[in-house]
């Protein structure tokens, strides 16, 4: 039995090493923090693309922009520039949805306030009733910091190829005109390449709390 036990001593001994390094990498990889998925149009609901872009599967980007604040400023992309950003589509009128999704921004807003790294951007879809003073109003209220937080109004054709070719957002309205919409509750998370890197329902507590985690791993990319 000994010399069994002495046969075998230096063979125990060199898998009992290789079983200790073999589980460290595993422990190692599963310990990694995954990044984020790059969305794409044929990665969300149908119903949120516009139908020239449902089969499309790489290089999708936020377009160039060009809109109104609740100032009366002048919005684009590069205000956003290497920026990360939460946006969504709401009304200042609308009384079901709406009041809690803005509050869930004033939330974030609150909770990343000394985060220059990150920005909100909320897109009006009825810019015909959403004037720069109606934004202004509702900003006060909300209690929208100027500096973090756009409302933004405009062209309403622009705003519709925004939600629909761009944040994949927002559901055709087909018993309306050529541009009418039925905004949803989501949040997308857009990164400083100005790529979709998450949704969120705007409503969900729970989904908020998931938002602001993600946006901390996002920012660790950039590091």
């Amino acid at each position: 039995m000994l010399s069994f036990f002495k046969d075998y001593k230096y063979f125990a001994i060199v898998f009992a090493i290789l079983s200790i390094i073999i589980i460290s990498i595993i422990f190692n990889i599963l310990d990694v923090e995954k990044p984020l998925p790059v969305y794409q149009p044929a990665m969300v609901n149908s119903e949120l693309v516009d139908t020239s872009l449902i089969d499309v599967r790489k290089y999708h980007k936020i377009a160039d922009f060009s809109l109104i604040n609740q100032n009366g400023e002048t919005i684009t992309q590069d205000d956003y520039k290497d920026k990360i950003y939460v946006a969504d589509f709401f009304f200042t009128t609308c009384q079901t949805i709406c009041p809690i999704m803005t509050d869930h921004m004033y939330y974030i807003q609150k909770e990343l306030k000394n985060d220059a790294d990150v920005m909100l951007l909320s897109h009006s879809v009825t810019p015909e009733i959403d004037s720069v003073a109606q934004l202004k109003k509702y900003a006060l209220r909300k209690g929208v910091d100027d500096s973090k937080w756009n409302l933004v109004t405009g062209d309403k054709k622009q705003i519709y190829d925004l939600a629909r070719k761009s944040y994949l957002a927002v559901k055709d309205y087909e018993f309306g005109g050529q541009y009418d919409m039925i905004h949803t509750e989501n949040f997308m998370l857009i990164d400083k390449k100005r790529q979709i890197r998450g949704f969120y329902d705007g409503t969900n507590p729970n989904e908020i709390t998931r938002l602001i985690a993600d946006i901390k791993k996002l920012k660790k990319e950039y590091e």
